[in-house]
């Protein structure tokens, strides 16, 4: 069973120590680095939680929804992470899964955006197995915006 919880006092060590392999490191900042990020950009208006197998937390996810700036994609995949000792097991999807229920329900919202770098250990395939598609345009850092239809 996958489930999303806060970060709190209680979990925060045992989130950060969560790690990708060392190939989607360029690819996948850590825990600690993404909470840095999203303290340094307050109109991305980031939600966070650790992603839970059971008992066991396996990964991390981060989101933009309604954001304080058109500098900023609203209703955008900012970060997501499985550990490595968890890949290949379904979390990620059972991740992706509860962030798409997440924003379907919200009144108004057609489209979550992600965006990934090119590569080897890229995370655009995984992103388009799920239904992802590119647009064609590319965002940030040379990364390649990606869009999930909701509706």
């Amino acid at each position: 069973m996958v489930s999303l919880r806060s970060l709190s006092e209680s979990n925060r060590q045992a989130v950060e120590a969560l790690r990708v392999s060392p190939s989607q490191e360029r690819f996948v900042s850590s825990v600690a680095e993404s909470l840095r990020e999203a303290a340094a950009e307050p109109d991305g208006r980031a939600l966070s939680w650790a992603v839970y197998a059971d008992d066991t937390p396996v990964g991390f996810v981060m989101i933009s929804d309604e954001v304080g700036s058109p500098d900023y994609i609203p209703h955008y995949l900012w970060k997501l992470l499985i550990d490595e000792r968890y890949q290949r097991q379904g979390f990620g999807t059972a991740t992706l899964d509860l962030v798409v229920e997440y924003f379907r329900g919200r009144p108004g919202v057609e489209v979550l955006s992600t965006s990934g770098g090119q590569g080897e250990g890229s995370p655009i395939t995984f992103y388009e197995r799920y239904g992802f598609v590119q647009t064609g345009e590319v965002v940030f850092d040379d990364e390649v915006l990606l869009r999930l239809k909701l509706r």
